[in-house]
Order: structure tokens, then C-alpha cells, then sequence
């Protein structure tokens, strides 16, 4: 007879109100954001709450008419599209032979490979920009920053494709092979279909990664491959900050990821909690 705990009171009001209480603290700075980059820079900086301002769309306005908004937008849509679909070309092959054909030193290269994040991007910035402005000739290029962004995700990408792949059952793969499927035919038509939470949740996380990221496309970008990331850095002065404009361009660059996470939620979910219950 299975044994089911009986909840008290006190944890039936507890536990849900911690819950909204640490869901509103992180919450919080995205409404302060947003609150704010509906005030002007002047009363950005004063100590108002809520809408004891006059609200006002200028920041957005002079963001589409004046920044150049939707070039930005343009090339963080295209070079995160495009990064995590060449990560996951390579992490896909890479994490089904781990997993299916490991050999003694898969454990090894799995480990190397996270080593790498480990490396403070400042140590390798020079050599890059040097290399890729003077010998390569691709900076400023939007190649340039979706190689970067896909090597910068990919141990990310074969470790979390490893671990999907490492719950799918051997045998069905065996049995792939006993009927004579290639080896393309098993990931296409066996492995994929199995792992598509796994691979949606990569994919979502990745895109993620590649269109937050900051330090890269701020400094191997000037305009012509610049991401939102520049946009929102540019709005920095030898004056100080300008709180409302920084703020406009800060919503408008985490509105697309913020709404599709919510609309890809339930594959998020599903793809982070694959094979923990057992």
C-alpha cells in the first residue's frame, strides 16, 4: 500500500507563498525595466515607483527611428538562428557516438571538452581579435560571430544531447542496425524522434545563450554584424548612462526570448526533467 504524506496547514500556505515570493524577487528587476523605460532619462533617475511618472514612448520611439533597431534585431535573429543549428549539426553526431560507441577515453574527452568553458574568454580576446582582423579578415563579419557562438556552445550542446541520449535504451539501436539502417537512418529515424524533448530543450537553451551573449559580439562586431548586445552597450556616454534608452532597448532585446519561452515551456520541461524518474 503506497504511503502518501499528509500536508499540514502551515506547509499548504507556506511552501506557495515562498514560492511567489522568490518568483517575485526575481521578477522584479524585469518589471523595474520595463517600468522605467517608459520614463525619460531625467526622471529615470529619480526615486519614483509605479506611475507617479508620466509614461511616455519615446524611448521606443527614438529606439526604431534613431538606433536603428530592427538591423540589430536582424542580426542577433540571424546569427543565433544560425549558431545553434550549426551546434547541433555537430553536437548531435558527436553526443550519439559517445553514447552508443563509447570508447575508454569518451569520459576523457567529455571532460576536456567542459574544461573549455572554464577558459576566461579576456585570456584568448587579443589573439582573436588580431587574428580575425588582420590575417582572417572576417571581423565584423556575421560568420565570424556565429563560429564563435557555436564553439562557445557546443561543449553545452554534446553534454546535454549525451545525457538524452545516454536514456534511450541500446537495444533499439542494435535492433536499427539488425535491419540494416544506416547509420544517418538511426539518428534521423530512430534516435531524433526519440530524443525530441532533449533536443528542443538544447535547442531553446542554446538559442538562449547565443542571443544573450555579450562579450563576443560587443567586441568582435562594430556595425555591421552588431546584435542587440552593441545596441544596449551603446547606450553608454562619457555622461553616464542613459537609464530610459537603456532600458527601451534592454526590453526590447529579452521581450522575443521572454515570450518564447513561455510558448516553448512545456518543451523546456520536458527536455530538462528527461529520464529523471526512472
Amino acid at each position: 500500500m503506497a504511503i502518501v504524506a499528509q500536508q499540514t496547514k502551515f506547509s499548504k500556505i507556506f511552501w506557495p507563498v515562498l514560492a511567489w515570493f522568490i518568483a517575485l524577487i526575481f521578477f522584479f528587476p524585469i518589471f523595474w525595466m520595463v517600468l522605467t523605460s517608459f520614463k525619460t532619462d531625467a526622471d529615470a533617475v529619480k526615486p519614483e515607483f509605479l506611475f507617479t511618472f508620466k509614461p511616455t514612448l519615446e524611448n521606443y520611439l527614438n529606439m526604431t527611428a534613431n538606433y536603428d533597431y530592427w538591423r540589430f534585431a536582424t542580426n542577433s535573429v540571424i546569427t543565433s538562428v544560425f549558431a545553434t543549428g550549426f551546434a547541433l549539426a555537430v553536437g548531435v553526431p558527436c553526443a550519439y557516438a559517445m553514447a552508443f560507441n563509447p570508447s575508454r577515453a569518451t569520459k576523457d574527452v567529455l571532460m576536456w571538452m567542459l574544461s573549455t568553458k572554464m577558459l576566461p574568454a579576456a585570456a584568448v580576446l587579443y589573439p582573436m581579435t588580431f587574428l580575425t582582423k588582420n590575417f582572417l579578415g572576417v571581423f565584423d563579419t556575421k560568420f565570424l560571430v556565429i563560429v564563435v557562438l557555436s564553439l562557445i556552445n557546443l561543449p553545452i550542446v554534446i553534454w546535454m544531447l549525451f545525457t538524452y541520449f545516454k536514456e534511450i535504451p541500446k537495444e533499439i539501436i542494435e535492433a536499427g542496425k539488425m535491419d540494416g539502417v544506416s547509420t544517418w537512418g538511426e539518428i534521423k529515424d530512430i534516435l531524433l524522434p526519440l530524443a525530441w524533448g532533449g533536443l528542443a530543450s538544447t535547442a531553446l537553451l542554446t538559442f538562449i545563450f547565443c542571443w544573450n551573449e555579450a562579450y563576443w559580439t560587443v567586441r568582435l562586431t562594430t556595425t555591421e554584424a552588431a546584435t542587440l548586445s552593441k545596441l544596449i552597450e551603446g547606450n553608454r556616454a562619457p555622461e553616464g548612462l542613459f537609464f530610459g534608452r537603456l532600458s527601451a532597448v534592454s526590453a526590447a532585446a529579452v521581450g522575443p526570448i521572454i515570450v518564447l519561452g513561455w510558448f516553448c515551456q512545456k518543451q523546456l520541461v520536458q527536455g530538462l526533467t528527461f529520464g529523471a524518474v526512472k
